[in-house]
């Protein structure tokens, strides 16, 4: 590895970007002081830049009170990472004709079918599973024990012991609005499975992991012996190894993949080659343009979570089993990206923590906000300057100071607004944001102030 990769690394874990209480403000901190202070052992990165996977690392340790590392090639559970691991097999289905996105899942299912409800049967479509919009219950699972009872998926989807969640039903009109199911997924899982009639990890094996040469990636629940010595424990909280080491996940499509960071990496590189119609894989980029499309609503494509506009578009998904996180996170134009997988859910806040501070060292656009200064002409901003009242109380002062306006709520000291456009204005240290409104003759007739969700509107004096 070079010189310059090495201090890149360097960069990163010496300058994680955790939160504060305050807007786009983070305090520095080193990657060992927040394993310490989240109670994690280890921690697994993989670094995408100029679409090839630059760096991937393995940092602390596979379990707490055991010596051995977390190294490239450690197993994690990826959580809910699985949902677009295998939407992507799903496509490669109804690419080939062998599958329909947009018909009744009914007619595909054999073993199990979507139940009526008082006397109306649902019409759910393999498109509304994976965007989830097809109105199905159960969010999550939590999994199971390795010396419980497994039950079978179709128990699962009926709530019948030893399932140990209720049973998948549709209680909202499908493809109105997006909410998250677990549950829908795996019916998906189960759709699959009739259809083709194989066990669901050989079919992802077959569809997607030997293609694409991702030799440490597996859907088999529970994990094959043959895996353990590669394998991260589970660590919920406090840094405690769980009984068994980890839990079991029937509900293999929603929640059962087993990985490591370099594999997702792989595997997101190869999508940002066939976006950018550079790759001779497995989906056709109209197929993949198709799962990045937002579906009901904005946020949500075809397995994939969707954020950012143009150049800093993005598409990913985060994971959470019991005792293990992760987070997927891929350019769509760009060619970079990052999987982070740590094995404490206690941790959680890290991931977060890490994609920003790649972020920062690699200049990614969007995460960071836009620092071009705005200037507002004075002339505008004396228009802003007088005395607010609201009808429950409220009383603000807008007041000028060179090119500086303030507001001043009741007896508080004034607090610095900066421009963010000619009518929108943020505080500098309390998370508010302050915009006037004109009539229909120019004229400044009230301000509203935002924050934590709630508006207050002010009317000028």
């Amino acid at each position: 590895m070079s010189k310059a990769i090495e201090e890149r690394i360097e960069a990163i874990i010496h300058r994680l970007l955790p939160e504060t209480h305050y807007k786009n403000k983070y305090e520095e901190a080193t990657l060992d002081e927040r394993m310490k202070y989240y109670n994690t052992p280890g921690v697994s990165i993989a670094v995408i830049n100029n679409f090839e996977l630059e760096w991937a690392r393995g940092f602390g340790l596979r379990e707490a009170g055991n010596p051995e590392p977390v190294t490239e090639t450690t197993l994690f559970q990826a959580g809910s990472i699985s949902k677009p691991v295998f939407a992507l097999s799903v496509m490669r289905l109804v690419q080939e004709g062998r599958l329909d996105l947009d018909r009744d899942v009914n007619d595909y299912l054999k073993s199990w079918k979507i139940p009526s409800v008082s006397g109306w049967q649902p019409k759910v479509t393999l498109r509304q599973l994976l965007s989830h919009s097809a109105g199905l219950t159960v969010h999550g699972f939590p999994g199971y024990e390795t010396t419980d009872e497994i039950p079978t998926v179709v128990q699962i989807l009926n709530g019948q012991y030893p399932a140990n969640t209720s049973a998948v039903e549709v209680n909202l009109i499908p493809g109105l609005q997006f909410r998250y199911s677990g549950g829908g997924t795996t019916v998906a899982q189960q759709l699959v499975t009739d259809w083709l009639n194989q066990p669901f990890a050989e079919i992802m094996s077959e569809l997607l992991f030997k293609p694409l040469g991702l030799a440490n990636s597996t859907f088999e629940q529970p994990l094959p012996l043959q895996h353990h010595e590669f394998a991260a424990t589970a660590h919920p909280w406090k840094g405690r190894p769980l009984q068994g080491k980890w839990r079991v996940y029937p509900e293999m499509a929603a929640a059962g993949l087993w990985t490591t960071p370099s594999d997702l990496a792989r595997l997101g590189i190869e999508l940002q080659l066939t976006l950018n119609n550079n790759s001779n894989g497995m989906l056709s980029t109209d197929t993949l343009n198709q799962m990045l499309t937002a579906q009901v609503e904005d946020h949500m494509g075809i397995g994939f979570f969707l954020e950012g506009k143009g150049e800093s578009s993005r598409f990913g998904h985060s994971g959470w089993d019991e005792g293990f996180v992760a987070q997927f996170v891929l350019s769509k134009h760009l060619g970079f990206g990052a999987v982070i997988m740590i094995n404490s859910n206690e941790g959680n806040p890290m991931l977060k923590e890490i994609e920003r501070a790649i972020a920062r060292e690699y200049g990614w656009p969007g995460y960071f906000p836009d620092e071009t200064n705005v200037t507002v002409p004075r002339n505008i901003l004396n228009e802003y300057v007088g005395d607010y009242k609201a009808a429950s109380g409220l009383q603000a002062s807008v007041i000028q100071d060179g090119n500086d306006l303030g507001l001043r709520i009741k007896e508080q000291s004034p607090i610095r607004l900066s421009p963010e456009s000619e009518t929108k204005f943020s505080t500098e240290g309390p998370n508010t944001v302050v915009d006037f409104e004109r009539d229909g003759d120019g004229h400044v007739m009230a301000l509203h102030i935002h924050q934590e969700g709630r508006s207050f509107r002010a009317d000028k004096q």
